[in-house]
């Protein structure tokens, strides 16, 4: 059982962050190729008078890996600021833009790595790793629904 959940948990994340397998995505429309297509103009636009940018989508993407990470490496359950980053990203210069997205992929690599040497699956590491592909999978619509409207 451990293995097939694993299994299934790692196409999952693939599919998300990385390249889609068929599983719920079209080609090319995981996180990481999505965000290539946006340019840090297009990152900075607020979608809406109280929406974030997508610069904000992307921080709050990586402080939740993040916030995951450290409860599960350091059992740090200390409170959260889950606001600040949407009241503090707003607009980013290119060199700006590329460090949130690489920040991104350095923090899902490293979460990554975690669930693949992780031998021991209980409800604290399901629940963080399953929370990471849904979260992740939300944020990834908007994100694809905002460059809808920025994109047209």
């Amino acid at each position: 059982m451990s293995s097939d959940f694993t299994s299934n948990l790692f196409k999952l994340l693939e599919e998300t962050f990385e390249q889609p397998q068929g599983i719920y995505l079209d080609k090319n429309t995981a996180l990481f190729q999505t965000l290539e297509t946006v340019s840090a103009q297009e990152a900075s636009i607020p979608v809406g008078g109280k929406c974030a940018s997508l610069a904000a989508q992307v921080a709050h993407v990586t402080f939740f890996i993040e916030a995951f990470e450290r409860f599960a490496i350091h059992q740090d359950s200390s409170p959260v600021d889950w606001g600040e980053v949407w009241r503090t990203v707003e607009k980013v210069t290119p060199e700006e833009w590329d460090s949130l997205k690489d920040k991104l992929k350095q923090t899902y690599q490293r979460v990554s790595k975690l669930f693949h040497e992780n031998n021991l699956w209980n409800e604290d590491t399901i629940g963080g790793a399953l929370s990471i592909v849904v979260h992740t999978a939300y944020h990834l619509g908007e994100i694809r629904q905002t460059l809808c409207v920025l994109k047209r």
